[in-house]
């Protein structure tokens, strides 16, 4: 094991002996040239590093109003809530006002820097020297990061360890993109699982009739095809006055759609919750346990069942049943989600009323079939969860080692051999 010092700096720790430190302000100057996004190809700076302009990013008329980067420059966001987004230019171009462009002044290699540049404790660091109000708002001007020290190797060491890093994370992202790619299969098999079952039942072959419907399609001889409300009592909910405290933080179970999630089963617990003052103030009702938690606004359709007594904003429909079993229908309403989407209307954000809901049709199996096929869903779909599961920590796994390998190797505590 070579020798190591402590570098005196907190978020490096010890390097090894023959290494020194720099402050970023001697390897880099700023570039602070305005241009055109005519003139140059717009890009974004992400945590993937610097590539074409990203559709979702925000756009203006003010096409003058950006930074000019050389191919080869370093970018990185100076926005907190943008951690972790800088990368290597491959190309001349613009990008915005809100990244620090630098360009190096002394030999170096690139690829070192970028890869200790995203590591988590550099971020960390970066983030430190910032200035703001608020988190969201806290930014790390170039003032400030030049006197950010970093460890320097020698420049034969550098390359040694980027083409490492390159090669170990490169490994590393395959496992990750093949991971992610089949959890997104998995989805699908869930998603296909609940439709099969939904609309054809769980008895194998048998006697099939057209529903009528074309998000159905074909249906049991002997199920139905009917609207909502034949089977639940629907109610939306209500909000009372958020500056009236009396009404607040009292014993009633409150839930607005962002209590529960996609993959939440059941619900029984808000974010904050109501007295019977609040309750009486607005038009909310408390619903039973077993109603289903319909999110009516964007995202529209999800569905979770109601683990005990409560009542909701106005932000979901609660959906009593009378000739319906929840379970069967919470699997139902999720194999439908989609064509839910479809009914919803509106300009800020989209919705779906309480007309087009409860009209909304639905595969009607007999009662003790739809509790037969709810039974076979618990047990299909938990199945494929727990291989998602499984999958999704092995993700987390990897990202960990993934940002340990990193920090370990441009501070020098493991040595390419």
């Amino acid at each position: 094991m070579r020798e190591m010092k402590d570098s005196g700096v907190p978020w490096i720790g010890e390097i090894p002996k023959g290494w020194s430190l720099r402050r970023i302000g001697q390897m880099y100057k700023e570039r602070r040239i305005k241009v055109s996004d005519k003139d140059f190809e717009p890009l974004s700076v992400t945590m993937k590093g610097v590539v074409p302009q990203l559709s979702t990013a925000a756009k203006t008329d003010a096409h003058d109003d950006r930074k000019l980067v050389r191919k080869g420059d370093f970018a990185i966001n100076s926005r907190s809530d943008r951690r972790g987004s800088c990368g290597i230019a491959p190309q001349d171009g613009s990008v915005s006002l809100i990244n620090t462009i630098l360009c190096p002044l002394s030999e170096t290699n690139s690829a070192y820097l970028n890869w200790l540049f995203h590591s988590t404790l550099f971020a960390d660091e970066f983030y430190r020297w910032g200035h703001g109000i608020v988190d969201d708002l806290w930014t790390t001007n170039w003032s400030d990061m030049k006197r950010i020290y970093i460890p320097y190797p020698p420049l034969l060491e550098q390359q040694r360890i980027a083409s490492f890093l390159d090669a170990q994370c490169a490994e590393i992202e395959s496992i990750l993109e093949n991971t992610r790619a089949s959890i997104e299969d998995y989805k699908a098999l869930k998603l296909s699982t609940i439709t099969d079952a939904v609309t054809k039942g769980v008895r194998g072959d048998r006697l099939m009739k057209e529903s009528g419907v074309k998000w159905i399609g074909e249906i049991p001889a002997e199920w139905e095809a009917k609207a909502i409300k034949y089977s639940f009592h629907v109610v939306s909910g209500a909000t009372p006055n958020t500056n009236i405290p009396e009404y607040w933080d009292g014993d009633l179970p409150w839930i607005t759609p962002a209590d529960y999630k996609t993959e939440d089963h059941y619900v029984s617990l808000g974010k904050r919750n109501l007295t019977k003052e609040g309750l009486d103030s607005c038009s909310a009702i408390m619903v039973p346990r077993g109603s289903i938690i319909f999110s009516k606004r964007a995202p529209i359709g999800t569905v979770a069942i109601s683990n005990t007594n409560l009542c909701t904003n106005q932000g979901c429909l609660a959906c009593i049943p009378f000739k319906a079993n929840s379970e069967y229908f919470y699997f139902a309403f999720a194999a439908f989600k989609e064509f839910f989407e479809l009914f919803g209307s509106g300009t800020t954000f989209k919705e779906i009323s309480i007309t087009s809901f409860v009209n909304f049709r639905m595969p009607f199996p007999p009662i003790d079939e739809q509790q037969e096929i709810a039974a076979y869903l618990d047990e299909k779909c938990s199945a494929i969860d727990a291989l998602i599961a499984s999958k999704e920590a092995l993700i987390f796994e990897l990202e960990a080692y993934k940002k340990s390998i990193i920090y370990e190797y441009v501070t020098g505590k493991k040595e390419v051999i």
